[in-house]
């Protein structure tokens, strides 16, 4: 009658530690935001791959360490990982608050 989902596990990375880890090497930032967005402003250093068309980017997607999806504010890195996940890659990670609290956390931004 009722059909249940469970939620697929997703970790999150506030913006100071990611900005941390990414200057370490550590991880790799992909902007799933769409292209003016990006345009406006994205995280340096970030590869962009607007999640409209993120199915056929996967390939392209780095493999050598984890990746940390971001958007504005959550929602779409969230979406990011599901498609990962439905495409059977292991990405589990998005920046809390997306590139908002970047900002407001005050770390760098290109514009």
């Amino acid at each position: 009658m009722f059909r249940f989902f469970r939620s697929i596990p997703t970790n999150t990375v506030l913006a100071k530690e990611a900005y941390e880890r990414a200057q370490k090497g550590e991880i790799r930032l992909i902007d799933v935001r769409e292209a003016g967005e990006w345009a406006h402003m994205h995280v340096p250093g970030a590869m962009h791959a607007p999640l409209s068309s993120l199915a056929e980017s996967l390939p392209q997607l780095p493999t050598d360490k984890p990746l940390v999806f971001y958007c504005l504010s959550g929602k779409r890195s969230q979406s990011a990982i599901k498609i990962c996940r439905k495409h059977g890659l292991p990405h589990d990670t998005h920046l809390a608050g997306g590139i908002t609290a970047w900002r407001a956390a005050g770390l760098p931004v290109d514009h």
